[in-house]
């Protein structure tokens, strides 16, 4: 599959100061707390001007640095010109990933406040050990760890990936290109802070997650018997057809399951306390 990505990387929080009033600037969230503007066309035509011509390095894209002297007419985090006050929080990298048919090339460049602390950095033999590929050199360079998925900056990416990969650990792997990228941090932009992104993508995760857990509780099993049918439930428990009548024949075929067959008296019995154990788990106060 082709995979083709012109971004800047950083800590989410600090690329959102860097580029507020940049119409086209968009960050979007990755894993680790950390995030990527997409480098489009429309990016670099409002920082820089049109463009002036290809350099070969990327699927039309300008030299690497060509950025960062438009970054620095944001207000930097140290005014020492140098990169001896250097932290990987205070950087930024810009990363190019242009791969079609197995073929293809990395470029990488890491950047302190006012100096170039790193590269860049061009590859396209990809033989060598993982972690010296250009963009996991740079991530290194930034912080991300291997296997960092948890925590504030665990969210970011429905791949499942080799977190000993910084690419795939950092959530690289989300998008195939930059304009999926740029999609994915439009819808990103409401957030104020990374924090609040990972608050609700935690929430609606969770809430996911409690909906699956509800549609399987109330699943009926395949090939596996309930001592009740439907409308024996629904007479013994007084209810009409619904969830919950999922639910009370679901609970009867896990009996099925744990005990063997039920008598049709023990049935009701079980069945009875279950339902008033739902009850008083969907009562106000056990709520509270």
């Amino acid at each position: 599959m082709p995979y083709e990505l012109n971004a800047v990387i950083g800590p989410f929080d600090l690329l959102r100061s860097r580029t507020a009033g940049i119409r086209e600037a968009v960050v979007a969230p990755l894993r680790q707390s950390m995030g990527l503007v997409p480098v489009t066309e429309e990016l670099l035509a409002e920082l820089t001007g049109p463009p002036a011509g290809l350099d070969g390095t990327g699927p039309e894209c300008r030299p690497l640095g060509a950025l960062f002297p438009a970054f620095g007419r944001i207000p930097s985090l140290s005014s020492s010109g140098t990169s001896g006050g250097w932290a990987p929080e205070r950087s930024i990298a810009h990363v190019e990933a242009d791969f079609h048919g197995g073929r293809g090339h990395q470029a990488a460049a890491v950047y302190g406040p006012g100096a170039t602390v790193w590269g860049p950095v061009h590859e396209a033999d990809f033989t060598g050990p993982r972690e010296e590929w250009p963009i996991n050199a740079a991530l290194a360079l930034l912080g991300v760890v291997p296997g960092g998925a948890g925590g504030a900056g665990g969210a970011g990416g429905a791949e499942e990936a080799d977190h000993q990969d910084l690419f795939l650990a950092v959530g690289l792997g989300r998008e195939q290109d930059t304009a999926g990228w740029h999609t994915f941090g439009l819808s990103a932009r409401w957030a104020a802070s990374y924090e609040e992104w990972y608050r609700e993508q935690a929430a609606e995760a969770a809430g996911t997650a409690r909906a699956a857990a509800e549609f399987e509780r109330r699943r009926r099993l395949p090939d596996v018997p309930a001592a009740l049918d439907g409308k024996e439930i629904m007479d013994l428990l007084g209810l009409p057809p619904g969830p919950r009548i999922g639910a009370a024949t679901r609970h009867l075929q896990n009996l099925h399951l744990e005990r063997g067959p039920l008598a049709r008296e023990e049935a009701v019995t079980l069945l009875r306390a279950w339902a008033l154990g739902q009850v008083a788990a969907d009562s106000p106060s056990r709520r509270a």
